[in-house]
């Protein structure tokens, strides 16, 4: 995706002009993460850095999330629901686990793996090909079931 910052910004006036409160606020949200990382570097983040962002909140999110449902706070965990929804919106679409099964396979043949002591080989083959396209939980918990 060209230009997240951009994006963002277009995302965000979209969203002013509807009258938006929710979706402008976890925008803003997102910025402010942008901004403060940028500011705290001196840099201005090109889109990778901004990938990287928006998946560290997005882990956030999905974290928090587990959190407040297991203390039973529902109304929090939708607004946090809300928050991930707008921010995946901006991350590339995730591999499904049937996508990445055929991965997974190859990077177990080029590792030479054949048992759950050679995960670690296997992990290391596979998350530089998903980079970003793979949750790291379905990818463990895929890699596990194919070896055993």
């Amino acid at each position: 995706m060209p230009d997240l910052k951009q994006a963002l910004q277009n995302a965000l006036k979209d969203a002013m002009r509807a009258k938006d409160r929710e979706r402008r606020n976890a925008i803003r949200l997102l910025q402010s993460a942008i901004k403060q990382i940028e500011i705290d570097s001196q840099t201005a983040l090109d889109d990778d850095g901004v990938l990287e962002i928006l998946r560290k909140e997005a882990k956030k999110r999905r974290e928090t999330i587990a959190e407040l449902e297991s203390a039973g706070r529902a109304q929090d965990a939708a607004n946090e629901k809300f928050e991930l929804a707008v921010t995946e919106e901006f991350l590339p679409r995730q591999l499904s686990a049937e996508e990445l099964r055929p991965i997974v396979r190859q990077a177990i043949s080029d590792a030479g793996a054949s048992s759950m002591k050679d995960m670690g080989k296997v992990m290391k083959a596979v998350m530089p090909r998903v980079q970003g396209l793979a949750d790291g939980r379905v990818l463990s918990a895929l890699v596990r079931e194919i070896l055993s």
